[in-house]
């Protein structure tokens, strides 16, 4: 059995359910290729491990498809201020204040699974929009303008367009022959989420040290998510720890700007990889969020240009719309592709650079970092532009991130 659309994307998560959302309410016939659902949602839950920070600008966007009310409604937790500092110089911190910007928070720290949720909801309320799930993809024939999938239990969708929004070892990206380049970093990221004494809902940090960044993400509550960056071997050491042994190392290791931890709830760690395929469009077919793209998640920025990715496609394909052009051709979607494909490529650069500068003991290149983070406390232009970049209020912004 045959279904066509004008537009099929191969996964249901936060950039490809945005994307559907964006795409809400139009003359298009959607259709999003999700595996499973994530769980319900309840209050009474503890923290999930996986959370993003939203910026000002993927607030925006989720407000524009209809999400973000469904966010709040759930659990998220806005901070206001964000400080970073060297280990061991904590003098000479830098903190970034949204008043100084004047606006009353910098972002918001939501788990993964609540963004998906809230996308979910406003996906089922679209005429224009239909959600598959559960559906395992068994095959994608690739054709310009007619490519199929197919799924397990025999059904095939056919697309006109077919949009890759199925992660970082995407099938779509393999299946229509659109190469990467990567490496990965000397370094994994291990997340634990736990309950503290004291709440800190305000205020999120990094200290630098040597070997990789420590961070706090406040949650909602006494509850935080912590991200220790190290050495691939001493993450699977700490991962072997028991939870008595692994509550004392953070103890020992984080700044004390963390109070007491009371509870562990839960740990995990994965390495950490730069991903960046060689192209992000084919004529049919194109890439959004870590199909086409995987950075440092030093600054938290990977679900961001996600995000501005679905707005940037979804603002193409609209105006490709208005103009009566065809939305699979190379010709509407290489301005996607040029437009983000810029942007993203300078975000990635710059988070390489800070996992250069930042991730090492060298005494030039700590000397840098004292002089760089003293300069950018007491230069406040600077410090608002890099604040503004932060939380997505500056650049070639897609209509609705603004």
């Amino acid at each position: 059995m045959q279904s066509c659309y004008d537009v099929v994307i191969v996964g249901g998560g936060m950039v490809g359910g945005t994307l559907a959302c964006a795409l809400g309410n139009t003359s298009l016939k959607v259709a999003v290729i999700e595996t499973q659902l994530p769980a319900a949602f309840d209050l009474t839950q503890d923290h999930d491990l996986r959370v993003s920070a939203l910026s000002i600008a993927s607030e925006n966007i989720l407000k524009s498809v209809g999400s973000w009310q469904g966010i709040l409604d759930r659990r998220s937790c806005p901070y206001r201020r964000m400080k970073v500092w060297e280990a061991s110089e904590e003098h000479a911190a830098t903190l970034f204040d949204s008043v100084k910007l004047k606006y009353d928070h910098l972002g918001h720290i939501v788990e993964n699974r609540v963004i998906q949720l809230a996308l979910i909801d406003q996906m089922k309320a679209l005429d224009n929009v239909d959600l598959i799930t559960p559906a395992k993809t068994r095959k994608i024939d690739y054709s310009p303008g007619f490519s199929i999938v197919e799924l397990d239990d025999g059904r095939q969708i056919v697309a006109r367009l077919l949009v890759a929004a199925d992660g970082g070892e995407s099938r779509v990206r393999q299946a229509v022959g659109i190469g990467i380049q990567k490496w990965d970093y000397e370094q994994h990221a291990l997340v634990a989420s736990v309950i503290t004494e004291d709440p800190q809902q305000d205020i999120t940090w990094q200290q630098f040290t040597p070997t990789g960044p420590l961070a706090f993400l406040p949650l909602s509550g006494h509850h935080a998510s912590l991200v220790w960056y190290n050495t691939p071997a001493e993450v699977k050491r700490l991962m072997r720890t028991t939870d008595e042994q692994f509550l004392a190392e953070l103890t020992s290791r984080f700044p004390a700007a963390l109070g007491n931890i009371e509870t562990l709830l839960g740990r995990a760690s994965f390495p950490l990889r730069r991903q960046h395929a060689q192209q992000y469009a084919k004529e049919g077919v194109v890439l959004v969020g870590d199909a086409a793209h995987m950075i440092h998640p030093l600054a938290g920025q990977g679900v961001n240009i996600g995000l501005l990715d679905a707005a940037a496609l979804a603002q193409t394909l609209m105006t490709a719309l208005e103009e009566g052009a065809d939305i699979s051709s190379m010709a509407v979607l290489s301005h996607y592709e040029k437009h983000r494909r810029r942007h993203n490529f300078i975000m990635m650069q710059a988070m390489d650079l800070f996992y250069r500068v930042f991730s090492n003991d060298l005494l030039p290149l700590k000397v840098l970092r004292n002089v760089g983070l003293g300069v950018a406390g007491k230069a406040s232009p600077l410090k608002h532009k890099v604040m503004a970049f932060a939380m997505g209020l500056e650049g070639d912004l897609p209509e609705i991130a603004k």
